[in-house]
């Protein structure tokens, strides 16, 4: 099952534990880390689908290291977590990059509402609208439209919830659960049927080849990127 990864600094041992074993309890792969280069080193070295950046670190603090990340194109979505509740600080924040801002203490549950919202909602993180996929494939984070040579198609809400999930994990197998809980919210409920449509829309514009039906287990999106 493809679970999507998270990447948490947190130099408090004991909140750092709690909110690993917590994500992990909700479906999500969490690396724990504590010093701020630490995660930074991580951060270049693994693919990761969220990050969740502690202000007040050890060597190197989240603001710096959320800003040189986005300088290098980074562009994974980031939730700040920190007790600095100034508005400068908010400001400093949103400045450096970060998509959603929580300040401690916060309950648990919360955090999980906003990284499942974020992760719900996309994963750009761009000063442009268009975002290249391969030769040939654009798409318009703004309009939801796929470009193919060119060509503007405009996906639905779902379509463009479920291109963005094979984006975010191209060339990897994404199970059918995973699929279904980023699709719908939890008081919709999920329907393969709708979900074969979904496929069947998005192959008419990507290609047949490009997303494989992997038998009891998922979808794959093919890209050369």
């Amino acid at each position: 099952m493809s679970k999507a990864k998270i990447l948490l600094l947190e130099d408090d041992a004991n909140l750092n534990e709690t909110v690993v074993e917590f994500l992990e309890d909700n479906g999500y792969m969490v690396e724990g880390i504590y010093d701020g280069y630490e995660a930074q080193d991580r951060l270049y070295e693994k693919n990761f689908d969220l990050l969740l950046l502690d202000v007040n670190t050890p060597g190197i603090n989240g603001f710096s290291i959320l800003k040189e990340a986005r300088k290098s194109g980074i562009v994974t979505p980031a939730i700040f977590l920190t007790s600095l509740n100034g508005i400068d600080d908010v400001e400093k924040g949103f400045a450096s990059g970060c998509d959603d801002y929580i300040r401690k203490p916060f309950a648990l549950k919360e955090l999980l509402l906003r990284v499942e919202t974020l992760l719900k909602r996309g994963f750009f993180h761009e000063s442009g609208d268009i975002i290249h996929i391969d030769e040939g494939m654009d798409y318009d984070i703004k309009s939801n439209q796929l470009i193919i040579n060119g060509v503007a198609e405009t996906l639905g809400n779902k379509e463009s919830l479920l291109f963005k999930l094979f984006m975010k994990n191209a060339n990897e197998v994404i199970s059918h659960e995973r699929i279904y809980k980023e699709l719908w919210d939890f008081d919709e409920e999920p329907s393969d049927t709708a979900l074969r449509t979904y496929i069947k829309n998005l192959r008419k514009m990507v290609g047949k080849d490009r997303i494989v039906s992997i038998k009891k287990q998922g979808y794959k999106f093919i890209s050369s990127k």
